[in-house]
């Protein structure tokens, strides 16, 4: 699927574009009518919310599009990717660049199609989000050819040391030793980890932050941690068939690779007569919007959404105005967000 551009709106409502841009209506009223009292940030600000909802600029107030920039995200099912896109194309906008959203699905273009289309478009950069970057089983030379043609790229979630550019990733490992030391001082002792195919980059360092996690903190063994890590799917059905196993195995605690993936487990919970957290424990990852209204409310490791779009937005841009960034990633700190979803353990 692939979205270019926004409606044209003839009638904007304030209200609308006050929330989106984060400032008062009578800011917004005073940006579009030209008055001053109004700082070049949050003039910026205004215009790129009337940008994202689809207004269109007051004649005086347009300017010349700096560009078109390229974002492909695997789908946008998970509430982490429009999350993400969303801040991408805020910030690109304030820059003056008017963002392609590009979202693969099942049977639908591919991402080297993808990249095909966008250069063919006359792209200044690329964006990849959770990208074939981030699988060690993937032909990363595609990277390499796209230099090759002089198109700048970020990329999201995922580390290959054979692609020069610059990478942007939460630090995985940290996440899982926040969840499982979580669990442990609540007095789990037994914890489950449901994650996606061990290919993906991201998946291999929740399994490393996860499995160092129980050998020091709970004392098991490597291949006893090991045990302990059911791979699945990244979805709410995965999430259900991983919980189903690791409740099996005895585990009170399950840490899961993606909120949707958290919903399942404790689905599953509940179809044996179980609750949440009297009887078993879940945590998520992401923190994706909506998520602290389940029920109960979703322990979960946030990502970082906002530094981290800003800072691949930063490189990108730094890259097609010349100026080549380092060529490694750049590592930003998750957040343990304690919740409804975890409770005491049976040591307690």
């Amino acid at each position: 699927m692939v979205a270019i551009g926004s409606g044209v709106v003839t009638t904007a409502r304030l209200s609308d574009i006050a929330a989106q841009a984060g400032v008062s209506e009578a800011t917004v009223s005073r940006v579009l009518n030209g008055k001053a009292g109004v700082s070049a940030t949050t003039r910026q600000t205004v215009l790129a919310a009337l940008d994202v909802l689809g207004y269109e600029r007051p004649t005086r107030l347009r300017q010349r599009s700096a560009g078109l920039i390229g974002l492909i995200t695997p789908e946008l099912s998970n509430p982490i990717f429009p999350a993400l896109a969303q801040v991408i194309e805020q910030v690109l906008s304030r820059h003056g660049y008017t963002p392609v959203l590009c979202t693969q699905t099942p049977g639908g273009s591919t991402e080297d199609e993808l990249v095909e289309m966008l250069v063919e478009r006359g792209v200044a950069g690329i964006v990849f989000v959770s990208g074939l970057h981030a699988d060690t089983t993937a032909d990363h030379d595609r990277y390499a050819k796209l230099s090759g043609r002089q198109v700048p790229f970020v990329l999201i979630n995922g580390y290959s040391e054979k692609i020069a550019a610059p990478f942007i990733s939460p630090d995985d490992r940290a996440a899982m030793w926040m969840a499982v030391q979580h669990l442990v001082e609540l007095g789990h002792d037994r914890i489950g980890l449901a994650v996606g195919q061990k290919r993906f980059v991201p998946v291999l360092r929740k399994i490393e932050g996860f499995t160092a996690a129980l050998q020091q903190l709970t004392g098991r063994t490597a291949d006893e941690a090991a045990e302990l890590v059911h791979h699945t799917l990244f979805s709410v059905e995965g999430g259900h068939a991983a919980a189903q196993a690791l409740l099996d195995k005895g585990c009170t605690a399950i840490v899961c690779g993606s909120d949707m993936m958290a919903l399942g487990a404790i689905r599953a919970v509940r179809q044996r007569g179980l609750s949440v957290p009297q009887d078993v424990s879940v945590v998520g990852f992401d923190d994706s919007p909506l998520i602290a209204f389940t029920e109960p409310p979703l322990t979960t490791v946030r990502q970082p959404v906002e530094a981290m779009a800003t800072a691949a937005v930063d490189a990108l841009l730094e890259e097609v105005g010349g100026n080549p960034g380092q060529r490694s990633e750049f590592m930003f700190q998750p957040e343990l967000v304690m919740r409804g979803s975890t409770g005491s353990g049976p040591r307690n």
